[in-house]
C-alpha cells in the first residue's frame, strides 16, 4: 500500500510541473499586450512601462517563468490588478464558496445515483431499469445553465419558495445562506445523477456476469446478499474513479452555474477577471483549478485499493 501511494504521488509531481508550465505559456499566448489591454488604448507610455515592470513583462520569458515559479513555490501568485488584493487568499476565499456547492451536490448525487444504478443493473431490461436509464439520459442531456434557469423560473418566480439570485454567507446567516445555495446545488445534483447512475449501472452489469456471482447464487445466497455483499464492492471501483473526474470537472466548470445564480465563487471570479483583463488572477485561477483537479484524482487513486485490493499488487 505504501509503495502504491508513493508511486502515485511521484507520478503526480511531473503532472503538476507540466500544468504550471502550460498555464504560464497559455497566458503569454493571449494576443495583444496585457498591459495595453488592462490600461486601454489611451494609456500613456510611462503608465504602460510601469505596469509592464510590475507584471515582469519587460524581461525574457525564461526569466519571467523562473521568477513566477519561484514565487509560486512560496505560495505567492501575485497581486490582483483590479482589486489590489493578494491573488492566493482571494482564490481560496472564492474556492470555499464553490466547494460548498460542488461537494454537497456530488455527495447527494452519489447517495441517490449509485444505489439506483446498482438496482437498475439488477433489474436489467425491466420497466424500472428503462425508466431510470431514460431519466438519467434526460438529465444528462440538459445543459446546466438551462436547467438552472428552469429552476429559477419554477422555484424562484412561480412558487417564490427560494431567492432568485444573490448570495449570503452561511457564517453570517445560516438559514438564508442555505436557501441561496439550494438551487445551485440542485442544478448540479440533477445533472450529475445521470453521469454517476449510468456508470454505476454499467460497472454492476459487468460484475454480475462474472463467475463468482454465479457461484454465490449457487450456494443459495439471497439476491440482496449477492448484490450488496459481493457485487457492489467490486462494481464501485470504476464509479469511484468517475466521481473523482466529476469533482474535478465541476470545480473547473462551475462558472456557468455561478454566473446564472450570481454566486461569488471561483468560477465567477475567473469570468470577472477575464472581462477585467486581470491577468494575475486569471493565471492564478487556472493554476489553482488545474492543481485541484490533479490533487482530487490523486486522492481518488490513493483510495482505490479500498475497493480493489489487487491494485496494490502493481
Amino acid at each position: 500500500m505504501l509503495r502504491f501511494a508513493l508511486t502515485r504521488i511521484l507520478m503526480a509531481l511531473p503532472t503538476l510541473l507540466i500544468v504550471a508550465i502550460s498555464v504560464f505559456v497559455l497566458i503569454r499566448l493571449i494576443p495583444g499586450d496585457p498591459a495595453q489591454l488592462m490600461l486601454g488604448d489611451l494609456a500613456d507610455p510611462a503608465s504602460l512601462a510601469d505596469l509592464r515592470a510590475r507584471l515582469g513583462l519587460d524581461r525574457s520569458l525564461p526569466v519571467q517563468f523562473a521568477i513566477w515559479f519561484g514565487n509560486l513555490l512560496q505560495g505567492d501568485l501575485g497581486q490582483s490588478i483590479s482589486s489590489q488584493q493578494a491573488v492566493l487568499p482571494l482564490i481560496v476565499q472564492r474556492f470555499w464558496i464553490s466547494a460548498q456547492v460542488v461537494l454537497v451536490a456530488v455527495l447527494f448525487a452519489c447517495l441517490v445515483a449509485v444505489p439506483a444504478g446498482v438496482i437498475a443493473a439488477w433489474r436489467q431490461n425491466s420497466t424500472l431499469d428503462l425508466g431510470l436509464v431514460g431519466l438519467a439520459t434526460l438529465l444528462l442531456s440538459i445543459p446546466t445553465f438551462w436547467l438552472g434557469l428552469l429552476l429559477l423560473l419554477f422555484f424562484g418566480l412561480k412558487l417564490e419558495w427560494l431567492p432568485v439570485v444573490g448570495y449570503v454567507s452561511i457564517g453570517e446567516d445560516a438559514t438564508r445562506g442555505i436557501l441561496y445555495l439550494v438551487m445551485p446545488i440542485l442544478t448540479l445534483f440533477l445533472h450529475e445523477i445521470g453521469v454517476i447512475l449510468r456508470m454505476a449501472r454499467a460497472s454492476t452489469l459487468e460484475v454480475l456476469r462474472l463467475d463468482y456471482i454465479t457461484h454465490a447464487r449457487a450456494k443459495g445466497l439471497s439476491e440482496g446478499a449477492v448484490l450488496w455483499r459481493h457485487a457492489f464492492k467490486n462494481a464501485f471501483g470504476p464509479t469511484w474513479t468517475l466521481i473523482g473526474l466529476v469533482l474535478g470537472n465541476l470545480l473547473g466548470g462551475i462558472a456557468v452555474v455561478e454566473t446564472v445564480f450570481t454566486i461569488p465563487g471561483l468560477g465567477r471570479l475567473l469570468v470577472d477577471s477575464i472581462f477585467a483583463r486581470d491577468y494575475p488572477v486569471i493565471q492564478g485561477c487556472l493554476l489553482f483549478v488545474a492543481f485541484t483537479y490533479v490533487i482530487v484524482n490523486l486522492v481518488i487513486d490513493l483510495c482505490y485499493p479500498i475497493f480493489d485490493p489487487r491494485v496494490t499488487a502493481e
